[in-house]
Formats: C-alpha cells, sequence, structure tokens
C-alpha cells in the first residue's frame, strides 16, 4: 500500500468485501460520503437499509487509539447521550482488517445541520456537551493525542516552510506572523490558568452535528482528542463579539445544567481558533500527495491563499490581544 496513494487499491469489490467479513450481507448499494481524512461510504443491505463503512487512513492512528475512539463513543452511547457509536460483531470487534485495511460499520444515522442562530438550540447543544464532558472528565485518553502549543501549532507551521508551501516572497510574513500568533496562544493558556484536559469530540463543528426532531447527534469521533473543555464550544460560535457573548451565553447555561464551567478558558476561545488555522493549513500540505486533496482544495497552496492565511493571522493577533468574551454573573 503506497503512502503517496493510501486508497489505490480501496475498490468497490474491497469494500463490499470487508463489509461481508462481518457478518452482513451487501445488496450492491454503496457510494461515496463526504469525507478526506479517511474514506466513508454507505452500503446497502439485503434488509433494505444501509451501513456506513470507514476505512480508516492508512499509518495515522494505531489500533490502540481507533479501539480507544470506538470505547468513549460506546460509553457515551450507553449513558443514553446521542453519540453514533460503530457496531460489533457477534465477538465484541469493533475495528476490523480486509486486505491491509482496517475500519469500521456504523449505523446510518439521518439528520440536517443544527440551526445554530437559534438560542434553544444552543442551549440543547449546551446540555448535550456538558454530558459529554461529565463523562469524558471521567478518566483520561491514554492513546489518543492532546491538542497543544507543539501539535497543533508550531508543528504544522514548521511543516508547510521546511516543504515549500508557502512561496518564498512570503516566507519571512509567515514565518513571523505564525511566531507571533503563537506567543499570544501562550499568552492567552496562561490568562486562563488551571485548565483542565478532558477527553473531548475533538472537532465539533456544525457538519459533524446532526438534528432530528428528537434533538441532536454527533458523528465522526475520529479526531476526539484530550484538551480543554473550550474546543468543543467555541466551533458554535459566529459573527462579531456582541453576538458571539450572546451564542456563548445561551450555550453554557445548558452546558451547566449538567457540567461545571471554567470561565478562566473564556481565554482560549480566540487562541484555540487561531491552532485550528494553523494547524488546518499543515494538514492540507501533510495530506497534499492524496490525489483527492488538490482536486477537493484547489485554493490551497496558492499565493492568494497564504496571503489570505497572513492577514488572518494577524487578525488573530489582534483578537487574542482583546479582553475575553464576557458571560452574565
Amino acid at each position: 500500500m503506497s503512502d503517496e496513494l493510501p486508497y489505490r487499491d480501496l475498490t468497490p469489490d474491497l469494500i463490499l468485501d470487508a463489509v461481508e467479513t462481518c457478518g452482513w450481507r451487501c445488496d450492491g448499494r454503496q457510494f461515496a460520503l463526504n469525507s478526506y481524512e479517511n474514506r466513508v461510504y454507505q452500503v446497502g443491505v439485503e434488509d433494505g437499509t444501509a451501513l456506513i463503512a470507514k476505512f480508516y487512513r492508512p499509518q495515522r492512528w494505531s489500533n490502540e487509539a481507533i479501539l480507544e475512539e470506538h470505547g468513549f463513543a460506546i460509553e457515551l452511547a450507553a449513558r443514553e447521550i446521542p453519540v453514533v457509536a460503530p457496531l460489533a460483531t457477534a465477538d465484541g470487534a469493533t475495528l476490523h482488517e480486509h486486505r491491509g485495511f482496517r475500519f469500521a460499520l456504523f449505523p446510518k444515522r439521518p439528520g440536517r445541520a443544527p440551526e445554530l442562530e437559534n438560542p434553544d438550540t444552543l442551549r440543547w447543544l449546551g446540555r448535550f456537551l456538558g454530558r459529554t464532558h461529565a463523562v469524558g472528565a471521567l478518566r483520561p485518553f491514554r492513546h489518543r493525542p492532546a491538542l497543544d502549543l507543539v501539535s497543533f501549532g508550531e508543528e504544522p507551521a514548521r511543516f508547510v516552510i521546511e516543504h515549500d508551501f508557502v512561496p518564498v516572497d512570503l516566507e519571512t510574513a509567515y514565518q513571523t506572523i505564525t511566531h507571533d500568533a503563537l506567543q499570544r496562544v501562550a499568552q492567552c493558556y496562561q490568562r486562563a490558568g488551571a485548565a483542565r484536559n478532558i477527553r473531548l469530540h475533538g472537532d465539533c463543528h456544525a457538519g459533524n452535528i446532526l438534528w432530528t426532531g428528537g434533538g441532536p447527534h454527533f458523528v465522526d469521533l475520529d479526531d476526539c482528542r484530550s484538551g480543554p473543555a473550550m474546543q468543543d464550544l467555541w466551533m458554535l460560535l459566529s459573527g462579531d463579539r456582541a453576538a458571539m457573548n450572546l451564542q456563548l451565553g445561551h450555550v453554557v447555561a445548558g452546558y451547566r445544567e449538567f457540567h461545571d464551567f471554567n470561565r478562566g478558558e473564556l481565554a482560549l476561545i480566540e487562541a484555540l481558533r487561531t491552532l485550528r488555522m494553523i494547524h488546518y493549513a499543515g494538514w492540507l500540505a501533510r495530506r497534499w500527495h492524496d490525489p483527492a486533496f488538490p482536486a477537493s482544495f484547489p485554493w490551497f497552496n496558492t499565493q492568494r491563499y497564504w496571503q489570505d492565511q497572513i492577514l488572518a493571522l494577524r487578525e488573530q493577533c489582534a483578537a487574542m490581544d482583546e479582553p475575553p468574551l464576557e458571560l452574565p454573573d
């Protein structure tokens, strides 16, 4: 299996064969879902329903780290927190291997994007995250990484420079602004004080929340990791400072019904946003050899992209210099 073409051998027949090794009979229906880090397919089975088959990117996670992801999802689901957990075979296995590919199967769950402009929706999501974090705080991850300044900031910034992704005429500007931004991130962490790392969803944006008449459910814990609780909250906020203050108030009101909220972590909102921006650029650069990435992200690695990235990081530096958002007493 080539690192340059990690999914070259993942054919439609292999996908169906893999699912059938787990005891399901496929009816031949399958189509690819929107996923880049892994490959995810909806596969029809003979009873007329469908499964979601997720094939993990080779060499990204260890088996132990993947099983820890599965265990967290199963733990949440067992406490009636609506997370889509992997299906187990008769012997209890949730991680499978077929012809060199590791994969897991999940039930198909319908839903739509949440209406984040609705205060009731924000409070509901706050309650949901409060319950999730109450479980996440019970014990640590042992095999999954933590969200920190090095892995989400310093390493991806260094990677894009060392591998010549940043145009020569913008190199100095990019290095300078990432240095300044990461200094401010460190200062935000100092202002936050004792921010406890707990088990998180880790990538809690609207695309990973599906809404039905019964409320929300989370999908895709592939990026679950340890970190401050704010990492799962800040991506629900958007707009100007006044709008984010209102949104945050609704989220935290629901959150506090099930878990304590550390006000000190308000200082981390813009710091975590900054780390995500730097990490995202590094992620695209690390995956650029995968043919799916240039085809899906044609705007990346252009002169305009890096100019915009430098400008956005300057704006983030200004945002991190401002006082954090406020909550009513």
